[in-house]
């Protein structure tokens, strides 16, 4: 019975090993012939055991006629007995050829690396001159290693500011949810204007609210609640801006009526109530 093909390779079927012959594609046999590093012509009895086979290169499940492993359609054998070969084993769809050896190249003493250590006469200055020159840092790398250093220190500033002012806005943020609870959004605004040089420009709702804290609190109380700075329109401003008024003609100011409650209003030239609030600007245009 015929043994395995490859240099020193003694197995066969007596001795248990299963065989393979070659193939008959002649691109994939020359692969073979390659890797088995043998020069010659596979017959149709050349074979090549198990051995020489990668696990990976059989079939996970399908079996030979006779039981036994089948090969892969493109199985190549990689695995021999012998030192490391002149090429490596071919194991892509290319086939490698050895390499060629180089010409050898005639040695040049001139440039010898004792030689190139070695300077001339009268040249050890110049040489030391060189070296010094290469080792001091470059004027402009330093000049740019300076300017990036400063521009990474304010980006870190700004990083700092952005991230102090997104805390601040989510407080501002906070704060006017708050205002809002209890102000309405002509108030909000007023809260940003100077006492002396208010321009507040006061809607019908706050009108309609400051009234009703007049009411409760009296004069005295609505007054001091505006010296505090509470966002509300002057007393002036609450007789222009009524919708319904009754003119009567009485010895009464006009806290006395309100403190009456009776919904009667008089003239009022109090010269207390001339601070802010866009008084006069508002009574031209309720008398236009």
């Amino acid at each position: 019975m015929g043994g395995c093909s490859a240099p020193n390779c003694s197995n066969s079927t007596s001795t248990g090993k299963q065989l393979f012959r070659f193939p008959k594609d002649p691109v994939r046999k020359k692969k073979w012939v390659l890797n088995s590093r043998r020069d010659f012509e596979p017959t149709p009895h050349s074979r090549l055991c198990q051995d020489h086979f990668e696990q990976s290169q059989f079939e996970e499940i399908a079996r030979s006629s006779a039981g036994g492993k089948k090969l892969k359609p493109n199985a190549i054998p990689t695995l021999f007995s012998f030192g490391d070969p002149p090429y490596p084993a071919v194991t892509t769809p290319y086939i490698l050829l050895p390499m060629k050896p180089e010409p050898e190249k005639e040695l040049n003493f001139g440039d010898h690396g004792y030689a190139r250590r070695t300077p001339l006469p009268g040249m050890e200055d110049e040489d030391a001159d060189k070296t010094a020159e290469d080792r001091q840092p470059c004027t402009q790398c330093q000049l740019l290693k300076k300017q990036l250093e400063q521009e990474m220190q304010h980006t870190a500033r700004l990083q700092k500011e952005a991230e102090e002012m997104k805390k601040r806005l989510y407080r501002l943020n906070r704060i006017e949810k708050g205002l809002q609870n209890f102000l309405y959004e002509d108030q909000i605004r007023a809260l940003s204007l100077t006492k002396r040089s208010r321009r507040a420009v006061w809607s019908p709702e706050t009108i309609l609210k400051a009234q009703k804290i007049r009411s409760a609190v009296g004069t005295k109380g609505y007054e001091y609640l505006r010296e505090l700075g509470y966002p509300l329109p002057s007393y002036r401003t609450l007789c222009n801006r009524l919708e319904t008024k009754i003119m009567v003609t009485t010895d009464m100011s006009c806290e006395m009526l309100a403190e009456l409650g009776l919904g009667l209003m008089a003239p009022c030239d109090s010269p207390t109530d001339v601070v802010g609030d866009n008084d006069e600007e508002e009574l031209m245009g309720v008398l236009s």
